[in-house]
């Protein structure tokens, strides 16, 4: 661990053994100094022994159940002490330079809580790349659709602890909802036009398993933030709801 880390990352991890050295490796290839706590919720999939790899390189990590991924991640960051904070799921992963670019955009905006990148979304049953659909911040635009791709975010450590970090009663939408928690308390969140991080899709995500769950979260946090529901999310779930359940089929 660095003496002086600008960055405390937090990983949440939950038997993803498969995925969770690729996550690792690319946290620890980017060039800045970083504190990360890896949170584990009691992984029996073969995790510890990764995890046991990386040990020299963790600021902390321990391994037992817990109340769910939000609280595993506000617990993370908790536990560091750097001006600028985020998490990295165990299945996705930092592209290089990714972390340097968001800490730039963020210290050249003082008067952002936050910055976000683009990210690519990769298919894991096809190896195919595709790029996220990400934009400008707008507010009719975001009570449509979460346009901010977790992986590619920042966040200041002060924006995150005047809202309280994550909403633990969350389980899905838990970004989405602090995003716009960051926007109406602490101040601006500033698109970055690059390239910082990838998404990685695969048949045990729970954006895919629990798609139903997902889209009630997430109209909820809509209706809390702005207001009302507009119309395309009534729309789109039902499609969005049954597409899922026909390809997860074929993952």
């Amino acid at each position: 661990m660095a003496a002086d880390p600008l960055i405390t990352l937090a990983v949440p991890s939950f038997n993803q053994g498969r995925y969770l050295n690729d996550a690792l490796a690319s946290i620890f290839r980017q060039n800045l100094s970083v504190e990360v706590f890896l949170v584990d919720g009691g992984s029996t999939d073969g995790s510890i022994e990764i995890i046991e790899r990386w040990a020299d390189r963790l600021a902390g990590w321990r391994s037992y159940p817990d109340q769910g991924q939000s609280a595993a991640i506000n617990e993370g960051i908790a536990a560091g002490r750097a001006p600028f904070v985020c998490w990295l799921n165990s299945d996705d992963w930092l592209l290089p330079r990714g972390l340097e670019t968001l800490l730039h955009a963020l210290r050249r905006a003082p008067d952002a809580s936050a910055v976000y990148g683009r990210a690519w979304n990769f298919l894991q049953r096809t190896g195919v790349q595709r790029s996220m659909w990400v934009r400008p911040f707008s507010e009719r635009w975001f009570a449509n659709y979460c346009f901010i791709t977790q992986p590619a975010t920042l966040i200041r450590r002060t924006a995150w602890e005047s809202v309280g970090g994550l909403d633990p009663t969350l389980h899905m939408a838990m970004d989405y909802d602090l995003w716009w928690r960051l926007y109406k308390t602490c101040g601006p969140l500033c698109f970055v036009d690059e390239y910082t991080a990838v998404n990685r899709e695969h048949a045990k995500t729970k954006t895919g398993t629990l798609r139903r769950l997902h889209y009630r979260e997430a109209m909820n946090v809509v209706r809390r933030h702005h207001g009302r529901v507009p119309m395309k999310w009534w729309l789109a779930q039902p499609y969005a709801v049954w597409y899922r359940a026909l390809t997860s089929k074929w993952q």
